[in-house]
């Protein structure tokens, strides 16, 4: 058996499903770079979604993996959108350390009316809404989450605008999804999913290198600020915006090397990878403590032929409770 650990000076890539930390000090640029694989097609397959609602899914898995393996605590962090449009409720959370899951909702009639007059944009099929970050630490902690409207043609966009709003950091958001058709190793055609993404942030040791543009503030025409980015800073979002869907999806191009590609003259430098993974948290146990502590009424409604069957929205799977074991504490 051939031994295919790296060996001193030599460089082994992070592929399919591992986030990749980075940082370009020339630039005073920090970051995080992925592209997904196996743990998207996963989570996409189980559920068929229509294609404008796969991609919509997709896009958001990318950012909530790029910003929850960021998470320097026991937590979760949830990025979810809710709008008016025939996609009303996309929905990604990553718990840590590596656990990821995703599902969305959507009115299948007014997709069809949607994809029928090509309105298929993110922000046609979203709506009117709102996209929140929830980072949640568990039993007695408080929650913390920052909303922003909806309003950009795509979620990169809107994320950028949260990034503005709320956390007053200059940062650059790209995501990408693809489709691949290629044959499996029987020789039969597949499809499968393919996703990538970077969050490039201005970090720099001065604060006042930091600064945001006012953002309410304006020339007194068009609302657009006078202050101008940092040198730096408007360097790398260049660099950043250059960057392709192909690039960001194609496995033989890969992280490292996308981000080789573009800082590579600023001294671009990577850390450790992280490994996401597709792994629900639901569970027997959350879901009987939840049932237990419905209402009478409500529980009774639920139960059929002696049985109450839940089936969770992200992973599709069906629990299947005796009635007795769910009833509230007083009644059982």
């Amino acid at each position: 058996m051939t031994d295919m650990t790296p060996g001193l000076g030599e460089f082994d890539f992070a592929g399919d499903d591992h986030v990749v930390p980075f940082q370009v000090e020339g630039l005073d640029v920090r970051g995080r770079a992925v592209q997904l694989g196996p743990m998207l097609d996963a989570i996409l397959e189980r559920h068929n979604y229509p294609l404008p609602v796969a991609r919509l899914v997709a896009e958001t898995v990318v950012l909530t993996v790029l910003l929850g393996t960021s998470l320097k605590f026991e937590g979760k962090l949830i990025v979810q959108t809710k709008g008016d449009g025939p996609v009303d409720l996309v929905v990604a959370d990553f718990s840590t350390p590596d656990r990821v899951r995703a599902y969305a909702r959507y009115d299948a009639d007014a997709l069809a009316a949607a994809e029928k007059d090509g309105r298929t944009l993110p922000h046609e099929l979203l709506g009117k809404g709102v996209l929140a970050f929830t980072i949640d630490q568990g039993a007695h902690t408080q929650r913390y989450q920052g909303i922003v409207a909806l309003d950009g043609a795509t979620l990169e966009e809107i994320a950028g605008v949260y990034f503005r709003q709320s956390e007053q950091i200059p940062t650059k958001v790209r995501l990408g999804v693809a489709e691949l058709l290629d044959r499996d190793e029987n020789g039969k055609p597949r499809h499968r999913w393919r996703a990538g993404g970077m969050v490039a942030q201005f970090l720099p040791e001065a604060p006042e290198r930091m600064r945001q543009p006012d953002l309410s503030g304006g020339d007194g025409d068009n609302g657009e600020s006078v202050v101008k980015d940092d040198d730096h800073w408007a360097e790398a979002k260049v660099m950043v915006e250059t960057i392709d869907t192909d690039e960001l999806t194609d496995p033989t191009v890969g992280t490292e090397r996308l981000l080789y590609r573009l800082f590579h003259e600023r001294g671009v430098r990577v850390y450790e990878p992280q490994a996401v993974y597709d792994r629900c948290s639901c569970s027997r146990e959350k879901l009987r403590s939840v049932l237990a502590n419905l209402e009478a009424d409500d529980l009774e409604s639920t139960i059929e032929d002696g049985v109450v069957k839940v089936t969770c929205e992200f992973c599709s799977t069906t629990y299947r409770f005796e009635a007795s074991e769910v009833q509230p504490q007083e009644q059982a």
